[in-house]
């Protein structure tokens, strides 16, 4: 059977169909067809508990990304019109065929994207994607003796990693605590129970928060002896993960722990501010330092691009005809004319112009 050649089609078609974009038509055969931006089909949505659901995406032209175990990818889905972007961390282990990445979200009370992907999404939806990112990652080959220490829906980015072990059959000695409020919201609990089962050498302690109250660190020698001469991986709520991080700290054994925090931390030494002016829109607006580009060109009246506006799809991106930016997560500073900066998460540092 004879391979069509995509890269030649579309730079056959963007003579013909100018000024239309050729992705404009073969969206109409397949709308997995882009060039603009990574897009994924929704394949299957399967409950985990009454408020999770695991999502089967299919990625298509454009994915050549192979996550590592414990990274998150974004996604993006139209909710009243608008397009929401949130991350979740990959529950399913890397495939040589790529064809397909999964996703695991707990709908959360306050959550409008969670709660749309879990109860609101059915197969078939076009959704779009960012390739995956983050350090909170299993390195390979994995440590002789691991720790992961889980609270709710923080057991998806440590489920990849379990998975992987299993399907290499390369279990080393892991320890598993996961706490739950409850044994119904425990996600994967069968799923675990039957690793434990099949390795002897992985541990599976449950803890259920309404029940038996919360881990009380200071008693982790219960849990787990050797804890100290451990590689520790911890992702869950808020508090529990400064109090691990806290109890690591006190024993210093900081640079053994592994942390994972869903959440945009524009931590970064801010810009000194200035005078910001899109140049296509005619407008300007004096911006501070703290004050992100997309902010102050919303502030000016300029219809501004954007998506997660975490710093995710790049849906923000535009370009730097003068001036410098500094990127308020990093301190990393962009000031190369016309170079393409992502709106969202810069800062001005003295007067700038943009193109839009």
């Amino acid at each position: 059977m004879t391979t069509i050649p995509w890269e030649r089609v579309r730079r056959a078609g963007s003579k013909l169909t100018t000024p239309l974009h050729p992705d404009d038509y073969l969206s109409l055969l397949n709308p997995l067809w882009s060039s603009r931006e990574l897009r994924g089909r929704i394949e299957k949505v399967v409950p985990e508990t009454e408020d999770a659901a695991t999502l089967v995406i299919r990625p298509g032209w454009g994915w050549h990304y192979e996550h590592r175990p414990g990274q998150y990818v974004g996604i993006g889905v139209q909710v009243e019109g608008r397009f929401q972007w949130r991350s979740y961390s990959v529950s399913s282990p890397p495939r040589r065929d790529g064809r397909t990445i999964s996703i695991t979200v707990r709908a959360m009370p306050e959550g409008l994207l969670s709660a749309h992907l879990v109860n609101g999404l059915e197969p078939g939806t076009i959704v779009r994607l960012a390739k995956p990112e983050g350090d909170f990652v299993m390195p390979d080959p994995p440590p002789e003796r691991l720790l992961f220490l889980v609270g709710g829906s923080g057991i998806t980015p440590v489920m990849a990693m379990l998975r992987t072990l299993d399907r290499r059959g390369t279990m080393p000695d892991v320890v598993l605590h996961y706490s739950s409020t409850t044994p119904e919201r425990m996600i994967f609990r069968d799923e675990l129970a039957a690793l434990a089962e099949k390795h002897e050498s992985f541990t599976f302690h449950q803890l259920h928060t309404d029940l038996d109250g919360m881990l009380d660190l200071q008693e982790l020698d219960a849990v787990c002896d050797d804890w100290h001469g451990r590689e520790t991986w911890a992702c869950g709520p808020g508090p529990m993960l400064d109090a691990v991080t806290e109890h690591w700290e006190s024993v210093d054994l900081e640079e053994r722990l592994h942390v994972e925090r869903f959440s945009l931390e524009l931590g970064g030494e801010g810009g000194e501010g200035g005078t910001v002016t899109f140049r296509n829109s005619s407008k300007t607006v004096e911006a501070d330092g703290a004050t992100t580009i997309l902010e102050a060109g919303e502030q000016a009246g300029v219809g501004m691009p954007y998506g997660c506006r975490m710093g995710i799809c790049h849906t923000c991106t535009v370009t730097l005809v003068s001036g410098t930016l500094r990127d308020l997560r990093s301190g990393d500073e962009f000031g190369q004319p016309n170079e393409p900066v992502q709106t969202c998460v810069t800062a001005a540092v003295g007067d700038c112009t943009l193109d839009i």
